[in-house]
């Protein structure tokens, strides 16, 4: 009995011990947020994992028209409303209308005008530049936004809990339109306001406008925001497509989700943006109409977009459904993501093993979003190839009163398209030095499209040759003498309209604008470079004129003698160059007078032949060779410099790439531009010391590099360096048997390899592959397309292993992928994601990937030689 005594009050004891800490526990666990609390609970604006307070640097990007009538006021409630979101969020318009600039002013630093992008002749800005300079600024979330689009404070909540999430991320969100709005931001703008004054809550705002909801065509305004992540928003270059004229927004989504790097959603449902619409443009968008006729009432500019996205990229291959996007929800103040198409929640509340109510709550919520989700979801027309040439509205007549100056004085280049990039940069370089009288004349088909597409002032010459390729244009073939005649013919017809010309070929450097000193020496004069090459002695001798480069005004003299030199070239069986100083200084030199001139005596023209020191030619004291062009050049005071004496158009581009006299980056279709924005204003939004010395020239900021140099990376990961632009032909001559790509040739070939003629660029890695590898990489990628095997489409071909030997060949002993280029003591030791430790990683349903990639939208076209000297 003692014993059974003892052992049962110890089995007592335990009893009670185990009440007591099943009670503690209990107690324990009330004082606990409840497990949905801890899932689902949004932190708010400000307040990282931890509790840790952390503001992120929003900055909104847009791309206003002129603050005037209508469209200003609606642009000014737009950009008031996005002030208003928080006083931490700054403003960025591209633009460069001064009204622009003046209404900025008003807000002080909050909101910036920078005109540092890409723009049209019209004005019309590019999207691809847009979207390169918002990595200039390097924010925490990029947004960008129409300009006309009123957004309310529900987007900062979104913003905030999108930022919190562990992945790279692209948000999306579609804006209702409504026809009448009447409400305003009071003075201090910060709250709205009705009609009559009396001050309104921005809940009661938005069941307001929930109950003006209509349908928009499929190029609605998109609001699109980004987290600064570590990765790119998409693979591939996003071509030259055009600010607010349809396309681009679905062709960015479509690539994002095709490339797989972000973590794509549809935020439409927790963000509340409108724009207001006017009744003119209900009645152009009326309900029912036609893909095909609202396609027809677009203006040109929809047109080349359409082009362009038909051309490069994948969304011609595939209808984007926007009701395929992952959708965030909110439902009782609680964040969710809902995959409708397939009835998923994706939550953590799954992994937490919460009750089936949950489940059937959210489940509830997808068939809500089905229900009205027509409403928010846009199936873009598919961008088409057109079977009829792009077409601007333009004529010569009509641009030249557009682009003239004061003083009616054009500046005339030509070019083919096997010229294209050099006219690139010679546009580039005319927009650097803020001269925008300029037009061109299209010698082929190719380069007009191309020029159209690139937004330039160009106009085709209706009598042309009609057969200009490499093989029968080159130096001495009729062909190219009809080519070289196109210049003269119309530059005689300008002057007649009653414009003086500035005949510049693409192949001159302008490091200044020489139009102030050439238009001093006044009438009846035509102001020619030189091609002679001596360093000493007369610069006027026979055949020295070099019709590259010449001004002439618009008066009697200059006419008669032009068309004396029209008529001698029309009968010659030379180039028009010969014409030109035969007509003017006679054969043999016969009208000349001293040593830099030359007197017509039926017209009584004076041909001046320019300063060689100012305007020099490319074997006059061999500035070409020496170590720094540039230096040299600005040091004698050139004006200008002709990339001419020279023989090939591949060597001609050479020598000025690798120069560094080149002003255009092929790569992204944008200008190398150098900063003109006030530095200090730049700091101050970017949040540098103001006596941090500023960037004196920008070479690549689509890429955010650090360095300025051209990377090219070999097998092993050993680097090669180049300070300035280079042509691939010179590393294929160097490497035999090689060939020269982007980084992501392992993933698409096609459009990743270089040809001879392009060039690469500072601020950008290229990799040198064995061409045997390039081969196998396409065979690999047609076999991919062709199978259409969902399977093979989700990895990618970097994964599949491609084997080559030290000599090229085929074998199977090594690999060659995308890891073979990392220098093993660089390569890290674990993936970590910057700025986020000991995090558990957000797992969203993604998008599947699909097959069929776009291959590059340029046109090809073989070259047309120049004169030579």
């Amino acid at each position: 009995m003692k014993a059974f005594g003892r052992g049962g009050a110890g089995l007592w004891s335990v009893w009670l011990c185990g009440f007591a800490l099943i009670g503690l526990s209990f107690y324990a666990t009330q004082r606990l947020p409840s497990i949905k609390d801890q899932i689902m609970m949004s932190p708010k604006l400000g307040q990282r994992v931890g509790d840790v307070a952390e503001t992120p640097r929003i900055i909104i990007f847009s791309a206003p028209r002129s603050f005037s009538g209508p469209v200003g006021d609606r642009q000014s409630l737009a950009l008031r409303s996005w002030l208003a979101l928080s006083p931490e969020i700054t403003v960025v318009l591209f633009s460069k209308d001064p009204s622009v600039v003046s209404f900025a002013q008003g807000f002080g630093s909050r909101v910036v005008v920078d005109p540092n992008i890409d723009f049209t002749f019209l004005g019309t800005p590019f999207f691809h530049s847009m979207m390169a300079r918002t990595w200039y600024f390097s924010p925490d979330i990029s947004v960008l936004v129409d300009p006309e689009t009123i957004v309310l404070p529900d987007f900062i909540s979104t913003l905030n809990y999108a930022y919190n999430l562990d992945d790279d991320w692209l948000l999306v969100a579609s804006s209702q339109n409504v026809s009448y709005f009447p409400f305003y931001l009071d003075e201090d703008g910060k709250h709205w306001r009705r009609e009559d004054g009396k001050s309104m809550r921005t809940h009661e705002l938005q069941e307001i406008i929930g109950h003006s909801w209509q349908q928009t065509p499929c190029e609605q305004k998109l609001l699109m925001a980004w987290n600064s992540g570590d990765l790119a928003l998409y693979s591939g270059v996003l071509p030259p497509f055009l600010y607010g004229r349809g396309v681009h927004n679905s062709w960015v989504i479509n690539e994002a989700l095709s490339s797989e790097l972000r973590f794509v959603f549809d935020a439409s449902w927790t963000i509340s943006s409108l724009y207001l619409i006017s009744q003119e443009h209900l009645n152009n968008w009326t309900v029912g109409a036609s893909d095909a006729l609202i396609f027809e009432r677009r203006s040109w500019e929809y047109a080349g977009n359409s082009h362009v996205g038909a051309l490069y990229g994948s969304l011609s291959h595939y209808e984007t459904n926007n009701s395929s996007l992952i959708k965030l929800l909110k439902c009782d103040g609680q964040y969710i993501f809902v995959n409708k198409t397939e009835n998923i929640c994706s939550s953590a509340y799954r992994r937490a093993g919460l009750g089936s109510w949950w489940k059937k709550k959210s489940l509830g919520w997808v068939e809500g979003v089905k229900s009205q989700g027509e409403l928010l979801d846009c199936t873009p027309m598919v961008p088409t190839k057109h079977s009829k040439p792009l077409d601007y509205p333009f004529s010569l007549e009509t641009l030249l009163p557009l682009n003239a100056d004061k003083n009616k004085t054009i500046v005339l280049a030509a070019a083919g398209y096997s010229y294209k990039d050099m006219l690139m940069s010679w546009v580039c370089r005319m927009h650097h030095l803020q001269v925008t009288n300029f037009i061109i004349c299209a010698l082929d088909q190719e380069i007009y499209e191309f020029s159209v597409l690139m937004g330039l002032p160009v106009f085709r010459d209706p009598v042309a040759p009609s057969e200009i390729s490499f093989n029968d244009c080159h130096f001495g073939t009729k062909c190219f003498q009809k080519v070289t005649k196109v210049k003269s013919r119309m530059v005689l017809k300008i002057l007649k309209m009653g414009y003086n010309v500035l005949l510049s070929d693409v192949d001159v450097y302008w490091f200044g604008n020489p139009l102030p000193l050439l238009w001093s020496f006044g009438p009846a004069v035509l102001a020619a470079q030189s091609d002679e090459f001596n360093k000493t002695g007369p610069i006027n001798l026979p055949r020295r004129l070099n019709s590259g480069f010449y001004f002439a005004r618009s008066d009697s003299s200059t006419i008669a003698a032009m068309k004396k030199v029209v008529a001698h070239a029309a009968t010659s069986g030379l180039s028009e160059q010969p014409s030109f100083y035969d007509t003017l200084c006679g054969e043999g030199g016969s009208n000349r007078v001293g040593a830099n001139r030359c007197l017509e005596p039926e017209t009584n023209l004076t041909v001046h032949f320019l300063d060689r020191d100012l305007f020099p030619n490319g074997a006059y004291l061999e500035l070409w060779h020496r170590k720094n062009v540039r230096a040299a050049c600005v040091k004698q005071g050139c004006l200008v410099i002709h990339n001419n004496w020279i023989s090939g158009r591949l060597k001609k581009l050479e020598r000025q790439m690798l120069s560094g006299l080149w002003d255009f980056d092929t790569s992204t279709r944008m200008w190398l531009v150098r900063h003109t924005e006030s530095e200090s204003k730049r700091n101050k939004l970017l949040g540098r010391d103001a006596n941090q010395a500023p960037d004196s020239l920008s070479l690549d900021y689509s890429t955010q590099s650090k360095s300025i140099l051209v990377r090219i990376v070999h097998a092993g990961g050993q680097e090669e360096l180049f300070p300035n632009a280079i042509p691939a032909s010179l590393l294929m001559d160097k490497y035999p048997g090689k060939c020269v790509a982007r980084p992501e040739v392992f993933k698409k070939p096609q459009e990743s390899l270089l040809r001879p003629d392009e060039s690469l660029l500072p601020g950008q890695k290229y990799y040198i592959i064995p061409c045997t590898t390039a081969q196998k990489l396409k065979r690999q990628q047609q076999k991919k397309v062709k199978a259409k095997e969902r399977a093979e489409d989700e990895e990618m071909i970097l994964d599949g292993k491609i084997t080559v030997d030290s000599e090229g060949e085929d074998t199977d002993d090594s690999i060659c992928s995308a890891s073979d280029f990392v220098s093993k003591e660089k390569r890290p030791k674990s993936s970590r994601r910057r700025g986020i430790r000991g995090r558990k990683p957000f797992v969203p349903p993604l998008p599947k990937v699909r097959s069929g990639r776009g291959f590059g939208w340029e046109p090809s076209l073989t070259s047309v030689q120049e004169v030579s000297p």
